[in-house]
Formats: structure tokens, C-alpha cells, sequence
């Protein structure tokens, strides 16, 4: 995302949430020591979408995107302008109010190879066999509005199989954010040769060449004439020959989904209590085929990413060796009633290394999360001198933190 070549940017085509913690935290002490705006800094190094695609430092090609659109809109939602009233507000209630931004971008790509069958059976129901199946995200209901649409069948009528070893030959699982990506992809290869084995079939029956015949809105039909069938049609005529076409596809060009978040937290300055009363982030993930189920995913990877940086912690007792946080009773991890509403949006730039354009999503809500709550934290307790803080953000860290900076400032002022 950065246009510099700094060693920083060797780390820019990861999206793993540590790489854009560092890097955003990076960011924020260089404005503080060089005396910049931290949204100016972000503003200037980031790559306009004139040079996309744009090859960085390292190699990576970032395929497409609207980095300062998607930086702007995230602010715009998150009221950033009218942050200093908020903050005014909140110091009349004893508490400190901080915001925190950071700009993520991330690489996807996982295994390479996918495999797609489709059939289309005699009662015009569709079968669909592919390698990759949802882990709770919902690809079985975007898998199948995939290819209702290009067989321009309903969603009802389309059933995706996956899992089981018996049918399922060859596929590459759901990680990395490939899923859609690789599975939109080769579903739209065989649906294209179920529709040229149609018109192949189409055109036997009406005693004419397979290239004079057209596929649409569920027919096959030849221009001039009155010859037409349907698919179901088709695929009713002959029960011992079913219509169906199956394609093996590999694709090893990487995508770049990427987004922007911002956030306020406060803070209790006694006790060090913390409370996230503002999220917003905007995540591009190319085209998207289900905006319900990549909101779904965007506010589940929230709340891990906001998790991660607030209060889970792995402790180990010094003495015995024995884990402290080994179960749901003692491991911190944010629930509803300790988040807020989240202002999300979905921002469609198409990737060119797909037919359908397609980047990730569910991995960007995670990305930013630890960069920008850190931000708003240090943001908030600027005041005692804070410039860094260390995750997890609990209130004892935090009042460590506190007392530290006091502390500090004391023995500077004898």
C-alpha cells in the first residue's frame, strides 16, 4: 500500500494482524517524532489507483484499489471531524476519550487448484460437487447464487455438495480468504461447458450446427426460428445421459483485498477500565456476492481482531509452569454486551484476476483491529506522555501504563 521503499514495505503484502500493527504503530511514532499529521503521513504513501496494478518493493503486485477513497469514507463514517466535542464531553465525565486509525492491506491466495461438477438432473434441480466448504462463513448459499445465475435457475434449486471424500476428487479448502475467489471461478468455467454441451445437444434436436444455437434466460434457442428448449428440458430427454460438465482450474495470481478502520475507546484514568463505544471500517473485497454473509463475516473478524488487542492473553503461571486462562471461564474474550455497534461498508473494486472480480473477505474486519485500538489508547492517554502500549489493552495494563508515565514525569520535574 505504501509507495516508499522503505524495509517496512517488504511486510506490506502480508495480511497477517501483527505486520499491520507494526507498521501502522510504526507510522504513528514517525508523525510524533517528525511532527506530521498521522492521517497525512498514511496519505501521502499511499498508491493511487492510476498506478494500479502496482508492483511494490518486493515484488507484489497489487492488482486494484481505492486506498484514499476507502481512507476518507472510513473517517466519514467514524465522525472523525467531530471527534473533539466527544472528547470534551467525555472529560466532563471523568474519562478519557481516544481514536485510533489504521489502513490494512492484505494477500490472498491459498492452495491453487480447485474443481467444480455440475449436473443438472431430470427434475431440473442442479447439483454442484466442489473442493472447498464453508467453516460456518456461508459458502453454500453464495456458491449456489453463483451458479443459479449463470444457469439463470433459482437459489432453491441448486444444491452445492462438499465434504464428503466419496464424491469430492479434488479441491483446495477454505483458508486464505480462496474460497469464493476459486470457487466462483471454476463453477463459471463448468457451468460455460454444461451450456456448450447443451447447445451441442440443442442443436442434434433441431437438426442444426451447435454454433447457431444460444443459451439465455434458461433456454436454448436459434435465432429466425421457433426452435427452443430449456435446460430442464434437455436435461429431461435422456435419464442415462445427464447434463453435466466438470472443470479442474488452477489459479496462482494473489489478490489484494484491503480497507481502512478507525475506532474510539474510553478510558477510566483510576482504574484503567477500557470501553470500545465506536468502530467503523470499510473493507474492499472486489465484488461481492452476498453483502449480508461478508458483513457477517466482517463483524466476527471485529471482534476476534478487537480481542485480540483488548484482552486475550495466554498466561502462564512462573512458578509451576501451569496455564492460568485454559478455559472459557478465565480467558479474556469480548462478548456483545462489550462491543458496539459496528459501521461497516462494503467497497466493490473488481480484481482483474478473475472473471468475476472477486477479492476476499472475512479476514479484513480481523487485520486493522489490533493497530487501531492501540492507537486509540495510546491516543487517549497522551496527556500522561504515553506513546506506546503493549497488548493485551486489559486495565491493569493500562493503569501500569498510567503510573509509569506519572512516575516518569516526576523524576523529570526533580
Amino acid at each position: 500500500m505504501f509507495t516508499n521503499t522503505t524495509p517496512t514495505q517488504a511486510y506490506r503484502s502480508s495480511g497477517r494482524p501483527e505486520v499491520t500493527y507494526a507498521i501502522e504503530r510504526l507510522v504513528e511514532l514517525a508523525a510524533l517524532q517528525c511532527g506530521f499529521d498521522p492521517l497525512e503521513l498514511r496519505r501521502k504513501n499511499l498508491v493511487s489507483p492510476e498506478k494500479m496494478p502496482y508492483v511494490n518493493a518486493v515484488g507484489a503486485r497489487y492488482d486494484s484499489g481505492t486506498y484514499r477513497a476507502n481512507m476518507d469514507r472510513t473517517l466519514e463514517l467514524a465522525d472523525w471531524d467531530g471527534f473533539e466535542e466527544r472528547r470534551r464531553e467525555a472529560e466532563k465525565r471523568g474519562v478519557l476519550l481516544g481514536r485510533g486509525f489504521a489502513n490494512y492491506i492484505e494477500s490472498s491466495i491459498g492452495s491453487p487448484r480447485e474443481r467444480a461438477e455440475i449436473t443438472v438432473k431430470p427434475d431440473g434441480n442442479v447439483e454442484v460437487v466442489i473442493g472447498t466448504q464453508p467453516s460456518g462463513q456461508g459458502h453454500e448459499t453464495s456458491f449456489a447464487q453463483v451458479v443459479a445465475d449463470l444457469l439463470h435457475k433459482s437459489v432453491e434449486q441448486v444444491t452445492i455438495i462438499y465434504g464428503d471424500t466419496k464424491v469430492v476428487s479434488v479441491g483446495g479448502g477454505s483458508h486464505s480468504g480462496r474460497s469464493m475467489r476459486h470457487a466462483a471461478t471454476v463453477m463459471m468455467m463448468a457451468a460455460q461447458d454444461l451450456i456448450s454441451e447443451g447447445c451441442k445437444r440443442a442443436a442434434e434436436l433441431f437438426g442444426e450446427e451447435a454454433d447457431k444455437v444460444a443459451f439465455d434466460d434458461g433456454r436454448f434457442s436459434i435465432a429466425g426460428t421457433n426452435h427452443a428448449v430449456t435446460l430442464d428440458e434437455l436435461a429431461a430427454q435422456d435419464p442415462l445421459k445427464p447434463l453435466q460438465a466438470a472443470r479442474t482450474n488452477e489459479m496462482h495470481d494473489p489478490v489484494f483485498p484491503n480497507g481502512a478502520a478507525a475506532c474510539e475507546v474510553e478510558i477510566d484514568p483510576m482504574t484503567g477500565a477500557m470501553e470500545l463505544v465506536r468502530y467503523a471500517t470499510v473493507d474492499d473485497v472486489g465484488r461481492c456476492i452476498n453483502p449480508m454473509i461478508v458483513h457477517g463475516q466482517t463483524h466476527g473478524g471485529i471482534t476476534q481482531g478487537v480481542g485480540q488487542a483488548m484482552c486475550e492473553d495466554i498466561y502462564v503461571e512462573p512458578d509451576s509452569g501451569q496455564p492460568m486462562s485454559g478455559s472459557f471461564m478465565d480467558y479474556g474474550m469480548p462478548r456483545a454486551s462489550t462491543l458496539p455497534s459496528f459501521k461497516t461498508e462494503i467497497a466493490e473494486v473488481i480484481s482483474p484476476t478473475n472473471p468475476l472480480g472477486i477479492k476476499a473477505g472475512g479476514e479484513g474486519g480481523t487485520t486493522p483491529a489490533p493497530a487501531v485500538i492501540v492507537n486509540a489508547v495510546v491516543d487517549a492517554l497522551k496527556k500522561f506522555g504515553v506513546t506506546d502500549i503493549r497488548m493485551p489493552t486489559s486495565p491493569l495494563t493500562i493503569w501500569n501504563a498510567i503510573q509509569a508515565a506519572k512516575k516518569e514525569k516526576q523524576l523529570e520535574n526533580t
